[in-house]
């Protein structure tokens, strides 16, 4: 059994990861929110990821090409979840892949490019990791949100179009509702220190960084991941409005 600054690591740990996803699982089923079974399949899927991670992470970060490999991984990945959750269409998924990556891959290159983060595997994977969650997240949300107000403002569109407004400035208008998907990472910025202590704080903290050095690093990640869920949810709306992610028809 191993210890850490945060929680004890054994037996008793595994019991509480099982508890409390069984706990959630049954909660959605008995508040009839259709995703029992989705939360039982995400527990099960973070255990085996996340051990395979694990014995994995020594080898990646300390080589270059494994752990671009590795980021690339990431993005994929990403990209794909993010594709899937807005449309089923055939090959449409794909261009997740600009709102995803187009976002983070230009501030991880300028950070390094600038000598703000090392060139470290150490320093490179848990920062991308967590600009291209941001990014998948403000996808998602950005997807569903404009494609949900296109289908049932479906009037307002034609409207916007008999009074000469091109298809896809059309779809902008009625669309740009979609923008409430940056509110997470508003309040989670607006809040911090107050409300919640995030990961890269706590993480720093328990490493041994100082307040100040813990605190420096996670106004800068708050704003990276500000910067990558705006232009994340500006390249969303483009793509529906211009029908590269296709709205769905009324049911």
């Amino acid at each position: 059994m191993g210890e850490s600054e945060l929680l004890v690591v054994g037996p008793a740990l595994a019991v509480a990861v099982v508890v409390a996803v069984a706990a959630a699982a049954g909660v959605s089923a008995l508040g009839r929110l259709g995703h029992g079974l989705a939360v039982l399949r995400a527990g099960g899927r973070a255990v085996l990821q996340l051990g395979a991670v694990s014995f994995l992470i020594a080898a990646v970060v300390s080589s270059g090409p494994l752990t671009l490999g590795f980021v690339a991984v990431m993005l994929t990945v990403a990209a794909l979840t993010a594709g899937r959750r807005i449309t089923s269409a055939r090959w449409r998924p794909l261009w997740v892949f600009l709102p995803v990556c187009l976002p983070v891959v230009p501030v991880v290159v300028a950070l390094l490019l600038t000598g703000l983060t090392p060139v470290s595997g150490l320093a490179v994977i848990p920062l991308t990791g967590i600009l291209t969650g941001g990014a998948l997240t403000a996808t998602v949300l950005a997807g569903r949100r404009a494609t949900e107000e296109l289908r049932t403002r479906r009037g307002e569109v034609e409207a916007a179009l008999s009074l000469g407004l091109s298809p896809r400035g059309a779809a902008l208008e009625i669309g740009r509702p979609a923008a409430s998907a940056l509110l997470p990472a508003l309040d989670q910025t607006r809040t911090v220190g107050l409300v919640t202590l995030p990961g890269a704080f706590v993480g720093m903290l328990l490493g041994g960084a100082t307040p100040f050095e813990a605190g420096a690093v996670q106004v800068f990640v708050l704003a990276g991941l500000l910067l990558v869920e705006s232009l994340a949810i500006v390249l969303t709306v483009e793509l529906v409005a211009r029908g590269a992610l296709p709205v769905p028809e009324r049911e």
